[in-house]
């Protein structure tokens, strides 16, 4: 299951109406079981927060170590001419470099928030083909997550939040605000609908208040181009989706018109979840392809699906996943019931098929 869709249950299903999860197959009963956790019902009442990835244990996992590592030291912010900075001089050492308009929209499609602080990491990147999207920054313990959604969902959200704390008034780099507390130590700020989108930051729950307001101090909006250049190359953005989407599929069957081109509408993600976005298509395809072959009648078709279905279970990229979260094992499940003769109930659902 993409963090989309459940994302989407999050926020339009009551937690009690545990029927519309009635059709995601062998995996319902791992999602109910973890659904009626205390960490993920929590989260069917809060929003979507700390340590999320496309196929979590269906609660939040530790994210993948995609680190952005050094991101404001290793060069100078260029803050958004509309962001309330003014514009400091870029580094200028090395020929500029050249990004393609589809990286650009990548990164002009989202708010470009970074911590003007040395030693804050990145790691969990992913969504940002969309108008919604996460990147969480880490140092030490502590954890502050930025994610973005439609603009037309900021009055529910906020009203939402009245039931937190009373808000008070803030600003980021000149973006106005609201902050809220859910405890003394655990806070969110939601920024006010802008190009589009707000922004919702929501802090670990081991901070003070006055750690959290220096942070948020230091939190900058910077152009597009500086964005891109703050990202490190285990970031892959749609400039790195050929070279890295190589890298995934080296031995990994691809099914019938199958097209490495197409993946560069997954956005700007982090190692894991790009991982994920590209075995969920290859998935998709061959379980699609299955289907096909069987209601053809086309047995070689068949079986030729079925193989490259189990030979999942050999995939470098899925092992190298499987230390950092649950999409791999949530794959095999539908991977092999398929190959076993049946197709599941809410496959497409729980791997993301479009």
């Amino acid at each position: 299951m993409t963090e989309e869709h459940l994302d989407r249950l999050v926020r339009d299903a009551d937690p009690a109406r545990l029927d519309v999860i009635e059709g995601l197959g062998g995996v319902r009963q791992t999602l109910l079981e973890e659904i009626m956790s205390e960490s993920t019902l929590q989260r069917f009442v809060e929003p979507p927060q700390r340590k999320r990835r496309p196929v979590r244990r269906f609660a939040g996992l530790a994210t993948a170590a995609a680190v952005l590592a050094g991101v404001l030291s290793a060069s100078v912010l260029l803050r958004d001419p509309e962001g309330g900075g003014e514009a400091a001089p870029a580094a200028t050492t090395g020929a500029p470099v050249v990004y393609s308009p589809v990286a650009m929209r990548a990164a002009e499609n989202n708010p470009r928030l970074l911590i003007n602080e040395p030693g804050w990491k990145a790691t969990t990147v992913y969504g940002f083909a969309q108008d919604s999207g996460t990147i969480a920054f880490r140092r030490g313990d502590r954890e502050l997550e930025m994610n973005w959604y439609p603009a037309d969902g900021y009055a529910d959200r906020y009203a939402d939040r009245l039931g937190i704390s009373r808000p008070e008034t803030v600003q980021v780099d000149g973006w106005p605000g609201d902050l809220f507390r859910y405890s003394a130590r655990d806070f969110a700020v939601i920024l006010r609908p802008r190009d589009g989108v707000f922004v919702e930051m929501r802090s670990g729950d081991n901070w003070s208040r006055k750690e959290f307001d220096r942070v948020l101090a230091n939190v900058v909006r910077v152009d597009a181009r500086t964005w891109l250049g703050a990202l490190p190359p285990e970031i892959v953005v749609p400039d790195r989706v050929q070279a890295r989407a190589a890298e995934v599929l080296a031995d990994v069957p691809v099914p019938p018109g199958f097209d490495v081109a197409e993946l560069a509408d997954v956005g700007v993600n982090d190692s894991y979840q790009f991982g994920a976005a590209v075995t969920s298509r290859v998935g998709c395809g061959w379980i699609a392809e299955w289907e096909r072959a069987r209601g053809s009648g086309d047995e070689a078709a068949v079986r030729r699906a079925a193989d490259a279905l189990r030979s999942s279970h050999g995939w470098r990229v899925l092992h190298e996943m499987n230390e950092s979260g649950d999409w791999p094992e949530v794959f095999w499940e539908y991977a092999d019931e398929v190959a076993a003769g049946s197709v599941p109930d809410g496959y497409r659902q729980g791997l993301g098929c479009v």
